[in-house]
Order: C-alpha cells, then structure tokens, then sequence
C-alpha cells in the first residue's frame, strides 16, 4: 500500500499482533517513582510487573508525545514516500491530538505531495485498538487513505467504551473520583460504571453494588447500544488491568448473550499510560453500537 495505518500506543493490544496487522504506533510515556519509562505495549515492563508495583505503592505520572517526537516519528514514513493516518488518544483525556495536529502542519511544508492525516479517537484503550483493527480490515479490502480516514471520521463516535473498577485508588488519586466517593466505594463495595463520552471524556454512569453485578452491566449496555442488538456480528473488544478472571467472566457472558459475534472476544491488558489512571482492577468492554450522543 501507498500509506501507512499507525495509532498512539494507548491502543492496548499487543505488538505482536499490531505487527501482523501492519499498523505501526507512537510510544507515550510514564514515569515509576521518578525514572523515566516508554509506554511501548508491554515490551520494556511486562503488564504483571507493572500492576505489582502499583499495588505496591509506586508512583507514577504519564506523558504524551510532544510536538518534535511526533515530527520524528512520521518523518520516517513521509521521507519514504508514504501517506500516513494516525488515530490518537482522544483529546478529552490528552493533548497528544493536539501534538499531532501540529507536527503534521510543520511537516506539510516540507512534504506538499504527501497526505498526513491526524484523526481524534474521542477514545481510549483497546476501543482505539478496534478501531484500527477495523481500518486494516478496509486497508486490505482494498480502500484507500481518504475514505479510511472520512469513514473513522464520521463513525468514531459508534465505538463504545465501557469500563469498571473494582480498587479505586488510582481513580481518586487522578481526580476522577473524588476522596470521598472512593472511600464509600470502597466500604460499601460499590463500582462505579463509566464510558466514554461524545466528547472523549470518561464519565461516570452508574454506581453498582457488588463487583459481579458490575461486569454484567458491561454486557447489559453492549446489548442496549451494540448495532443490532444481540445480532450484533462485529468483533468485540475486552481489557483489564491484572484481573484477568474478571474479564473472561465478561467474555464468557458476552459470547452468551451475542452468538453471531465475529470471531472469539479478543481479551488484552490494559497497558501502563491507561493502567497509571485506572490502576489495578479494571475491566473495560469495547464494541461498535449506536452514536454516543453524549
């Protein structure tokens, strides 16, 4: 092909699999008490190490490609010859869209002839993951640059995210819950449920009692919103941050209730800049359904 599919490395799938897809990824960033790591989809720290030493205390802070990063890394395509689309975290959650946004205008002066497109997710995690995966389907299908990126444009917002915690540490410690919720959260034992909104922010929805009951609201919203109900026959996305028995309970409950789905429920690790915010004991479910509206 005469372009390249490339994303951010929040998509949270695993590079062997990105390499098999041929969709190339930039690296965030994240520090552990003080030094400085790549977020690089679990090459330099493995996921189990990670987890451990957040339930150990450890602190981190997360850090999005810069301008000059971005610059570097889609120079390496455009001095080939070839057109990039790059999806990236959504811009309710980052700036790294905007990074983006501004390296490909430095770089349409020095490449006029090439097509450097820059589209927001408004997404997060493994649901950019589906997203790409998507877009290789219609690459090799035979579609070119501009309609891929026209399609993601226009459907971006038909990709769901829906999430659930079960330890509420990082949430709080992020803002994303206040201290105080946290702590009721975690007395009473209740999860809380959150999407992603029409504007790519994750936004609390519902307060659940009982960590089970949360996970099968995960699928009672896949069947609210999914395109064509429990007919649905596209892929269907799950990640989880150390709780793996948590997510193949989701699995099993959504290969359930959804018989026509394409494929097996595909089941990755939240990797470390999402993992630094939600912290161990999340599970998230992503799947193509009706417009998020907000």
């Amino acid at each position: 092909m005469s372009y390249v599919l490339s994303c951010c490395s929040v998509a949270d799938l695993t590079t062997e699999q990105m390499e098999k897809r041929n969709i190339y990824f930039a690296c965030f960033h994240y520090t552990m008490d003080g030094v400085d790591k790549t977020d690089d989809m679990g090459l330099s720290m493995k996921s189990t190490d990670f987890y451990a030493a957040l339930s150990a205390g450890a602190d981190v802070h997360t850090s999005q490609v810069n301008v000059e990063e971005y610059i570097q890394y889609f120079s390496r395509f455009l001095e080939k010859g070839l057109d990039v689309l790059h999806v990236t975290l959504s811009s309710g959650l980052s700036g790294s869209f905007n990074s983006a946004r501004i390296a490909a205008e430095m770089l349409a002066e020095q490449y006029p002839d090439r097509k450097l497109y820059v589209v927001d997710s408004l997404g997060a995690s493994s649901g950019i993951g589906l997203m790409m995966e998507t877009l290789a389907d219609k690459r090799d299908a035979g579609e070119d640059i501009d309609s891929l990126c026209a399609w993601i444009t226009a459907h971006r917002l038909e990709m769901h995210h829906w999430f659930t915690a079960s330890d509420l540490t990082q949430f709080v410690k992020g803002g994303r819950i206040t201290k105080a919720a946290g702590w009721f959260g975690t007395v009473l034992k209740i999860c809380p449920v959150l999407n992603m909104d029409h504007l790519g922010r994750l936004i609390p929805r519902f307060k659940i009692r009982g960590q089970q009951k949360a996970l099968k609201e995960l699928v009672n919203q896949m069947e609210e919103h999914a395109w064509n109900g429990t007919g649905y026959s596209e892929k269907c996305y799950i990640c989880h941050s150390a709780c793996e028995a948590d997510a193949r309970t989701v699995a099993a409950e959504v290969k359930k209730r959804f018989p026509s789905l394409n494929g097996e429920v595909g089941i990755y690790n939240i990797g470390t800049t999402i993992g630094c915010h939600t912290g161990p004991g999340t599970v998230a479910l992503f799947f193509w359904g009706d417009k998020r509206e907000n």
